[in-house]
């Protein structure tokens, strides 16, 4: 009983993609795992009011490519582009004086974003307006946006209560099970004075609305070489 799976493990290589795309020897694993837990750190920091999404990290051999999905993609550059040198800086010496790319993705709808929703509502909740509340207006905002289903969880001690609990919302359809169903999932805490407040979002997207995995997008990309026995003899 209980024993829960995260959604986007759950659909990985299905429709969803990895969020560290590179490989390595087993002595170098470690070292590039703390070193991608480090940058996602430091930029989820640096960039808090930016509704930062998700970071994706590729290596190549002596560079590191950062591609950063925001909603607000004017704070993460800056003013003719400071933020970006600084964090591009700051991110070659983290990672030991390799070549640093950094790229953003505008998020379009971040209504539809499972993780800037459940900011979201953390973020209310940290400004003491009501858990309640603001969960029913982001149910709300997403269903009108189109989506087929969304489920809200809040857990900690909610509206100042000495003993802790957990309260959810749900609206429309959430099959978790289902691996065809494009089903997003976020999480995020809200640090009150009385303690942390956990908020967990699932969200059911529209359809059409589905991430391609890797391999389908490299078979997409690559064009089809032609075979030995096609080509003309001379």
């Amino acid at each position: 009983m209980g024993q829960k799976v995260n959604p986007i493990g759950y659909r990985l290589a299905v429709n969803r993609e990895w969020r560290s795309r590179w490989f390595a020897s087993p002595k170098e694993m470690p070292e590039f795992l703390h070193s991608d837990l480090q940058i996602r750190t430091y930029v989820k920091d640096k960039l808090r009011l930016a509704a930062v999404s998700k970071i994706v990290i590729e290596r190549a051999w002596n560079s590191i490519r950062v591609t950063i999905f925001t909603a607000r993609p004017g704070i993460v550059i800056g003013r003719k582009g400071t933020e970006i040198e600084k964090m591009t800086e700051e991110i070659g010496r983290m990672s030991g004086g390799k070549s640093v790319k950094i790229d953003i993705q505008e998020i379009k709808t971040p209504e539809l974003d499972a993780q800037l929703v459940a900011e979201n509502v953390a973020l209310q909740i940290e400004r003491r307006i009501s858990f309640r509340r603001a969960m029913k207006k982001s149910l709300q905002q997403t269903m009108d946006f189109g989506a087929q289903g969304i489920k809200l969880r809040c857990a900690g001690r909610l509206g100042g209560s000495e003993i802790s609990r957990a309260e959810w919302y749900r609206e429309g359809k959430i099959p978790l099970h289902t691996l065809r169903q494009p089903i997003d999932y976020g999480f995020a805490e809200a640090n009150t004075v009385y303690g942390k407040i956990g908020v967990k979002c699932w969200l059911c997207k529209p359809e059409g609305v589905v991430e391609t995995p890797v391999a389908e997008k490299r078979e997409r990309e690559t064009p089809p070489q032609p075979s030995p026995e096609a080509t003309p003899q001379a």
